[in-house]
């Protein structure tokens, strides 16, 4: 069959199951993105308004799905738009195809328009090979059928991740008789087992441990791993805690779920963690973020806890932390096998003597809700960060997906917002860039229309990609956007009052005049230019029915919630080293001790 390279690739992406493709069409790819019109290769190919989003569209497609989404950019400016957006899908093991445009081959080291070839004829290659699983560059057409499938292969198997696809102008445009391979011949199945011996190792800790927990990860998601892990919690009775990702991985309602982990994380979940004397970790990297930056009894005390570490990537195991059993398996064919290694007898036994741990543990979930209650309950205006989630969690349906963007709101969502339910809790837990959130919901909405989808931002991080308004109204992608608008950064003022005893560049203000006035642009207003229905909500009253209304809509809309500047955020109730300088010395008597307890070196 006698096809172009961009017919090979829309092919190759259409048999492998590939249903959207989002980015922006430039000389440099249009070939590529003509392809997509062909007979048996279509695909729709949704228009962004900026290449990053289309990576973080394609970033959320993945997570909510499971499934690989495509991202489209040309060559020079528009793939160099895409970093940020490759690298959060990176730190996140989180699949997804990136296509791109490159100059002519036949003009390499010409210095081609919007090319960079001062230090290297093909710059932007070395780029990505630190923020990509792998890349790769076909010079014949004929070479692309099995570069699909190797780069597929890539992006799926052992730990996801992104992968590119670099395509110079002719390579798109020029013919060749080729078979597209069968994807179902050339892509591994199965899982990755387990050696019995570690499980049987790893089972036995955990029934003779006094006081088991387990921390869950986002390889949790990553392997669909959720269920096991529930039947593993319910036969151990261990306590259950959870990084940004792995929130989700169990239900916020299952009483041994004891919450999020780190310095965000919730005041009994780093007690109980940190007081374990075994820890089964699942999928989880030990970020110093979800670890109090590894200080001994702020989350984790390993040793003398002793560490079981399940995790697909051998990299993982004893990176951080020294471990007694190390487990290089799939998360989910792992948790069966210990499951399936402990009998009813011994999961009775085991749960009879720990009756007074899961007492405790209920005490502390209790104690954590009545500190919190103040937060969640306070429908003062402007608004704490809690209060409307309380209400749209009222609204929002069980199964519905929580996109969360970074700073205040994520760390808050991670405290105080239960979810139910996998996969429905989307944040950028390991790169953490600001807007990511807004074209992430548009991705899981793509990939799962049948569910609500709610991308709940600050106004920081809204701005960073808020153009995409023009792509939820011109596609009628019904997600509903809440933007908890406080006039700044504040999680980076909060932080750098704390540290520095002031605070630089981190609000927004009328800064020529003397009193700081905040400075916000009218957010629900701009909506409305997009052709997007908004509210702007100050008063407590009118948050439900605008919940409502939006949900109902039909289409894309936005919700503005005028939120306190001075808003409790979430609590901190871990460690995180960040150092002062020399100069300004108040935190020096909390932060010594705590440094010289950090346990990774």
């Amino acid at each position: 069959m006698k096809l172009t390279g961009g017919e090979i690739i829309a092919r190759s992406l259409k048999a492998y199951g590939v249903t959207h493709v989002a980015g922006i069409p430039g000389h440099g790819n249009w070939a590529l993105a003509d392809a997509f019109s062909q007979e048996g290769c279509e695909l729709p190919v949704i228009q962004v308004m900026h290449e990053q989003s289309a990576v973080h569209m394609a970033d959320g497609f993945a997570r909510a799905s499971g499934r690989p989404m495509a991202a489209l950019t040309s060559t020079g400016p528009g793939s160099m738009n895409t970093p940020i957006g490759l690298a959060t899908a990176l730190a996140d093991s989180i699949p997804l195809f990136h296509i791109k445009g490159s100059p002519l081959s036949y003009m390499r080291g010409t210095s081609v328009m919007q090319q960079l070839e001062v230090k290297n004829e093909d710059a932007f290659s070395r780029m990505l090979s630190e923020i990509t699983k792998k890349n790769y560059k076909p010079f014949r057409v004929d070479e692309i059928p099995s570069m699909m499938h190797r780069a597929i292969k890539t992006m799926m198997s052992g730990r996801p991740g992104p992968v590119t696809i670099d395509v110079p102008m002719d390579i798109q445009a020029e013919a060749a008789d080729v078979q597209i391979h069968d994807m179902k011949r050339r892509m591994p199945t199965g899982l990755m087992h387990p050696d019995p011996r570690d499980i049987d190792a790893a089972v036995e800790m955990l029934l003779k441990a006094k006081r088991p927990a387990i921390v869950a990860g986002g390889g949790v998601m990553t392997a669909n791993a959720s269920h096991a892990l529930r039947e593993l919690v319910e036969k151990t009775g261990a306590a259950v805690g959870y990084t940004f990702n792995g929130k989700g991985a169990i239900s916020d309602e299952h009483p041994l779920c004891i919450g999020g982990n780190g310095q965000t994380g919730t005041t009994h979940s780093n007690a109980l963690l940190a007081s374990a004397d075994v820890l089964l970790s699942v999928g989880c990297r030990f970020t110093d973020w979800s670890s109090g930056s590894y200080a001994k009894g702020a989350t984790y005390s390993i040793p003398p806890c002793r560490l079981i570490h399940i995790d697909i990537d051998p990299h993982e195991i004893g990176k951080t932390y020294p471990t007694e059993v190390g487990i290089v398996a799939d998360a989910k064919a792992a948790l069966e096998a210990m499951v399936s290694g402990i009998s009813g007898k011994q999961s009775a036994d085991c749960l009879a003597r720990r009756a007074t741990y899961h007492d405790e543990i209920a005490k502390a979930k209790q104690a954590w809700l009545d500190m919190l209650a103040p937060r969640w309950n306070d429908s003062s205006t402007p608004f704490t960060f809690q209060y409307p989630y309380k209400i749209l969690r009222e609204v929002m349906q069980r199964d519905g997906i929580l996109v969360v963007g970074s700073g205040n709101t994520q760390g808050a969502v991670k405290q105080s917002f239960p979810i139910y339910e996998p996969r429905t809790h989307l944040t950028s837990g390991g790169y953490s860039p600001m807007g990511w959130a807004f074209p992430a919901a548009l991705g899981a909405k793509l990939a799962n229309p049948d569910q609500q989808v709610c991308a709940i931002m600050g106004d920081g991080d809204f701005m960073m990609s808020c153009a995409e308004l023009g792509v939820a109204a011109m596609n009628n992608i019904p997600i509903v956007i809440v933007v908890q608008n406080n006039s700044g950064y504040m999680s980076i003022r909060g932080g750098q009052r704390k540290f520095l005893g002031r605070a630089t560049a981190s609000t927004f203000s009328y800064h020529h005049k003397d009193n700081e006035e905040p400075y916000s642009a009218d957010i629900s207003a701009l909506a409305k230019t997009f052709d997007v229905p908004s509210w702007k909500i100050t008063e407590a009253d009118q948050l439900k029915p605008a919940y409502e209304a939006a949900f109902a809509s039909g289409g894309p809309a936005l919700v503005e919630v005028i939120t306190s500047r001075d808003a409790a955020g979430p609590f901190v109730p871990g460690w995180w080293d960040l150092p002062s300088p020399d100069y300004y010395h108040a935190e020096y008597a909390e932060y010594r001790p705590m440094r010289e307890k950090e346990q990774h070196l």
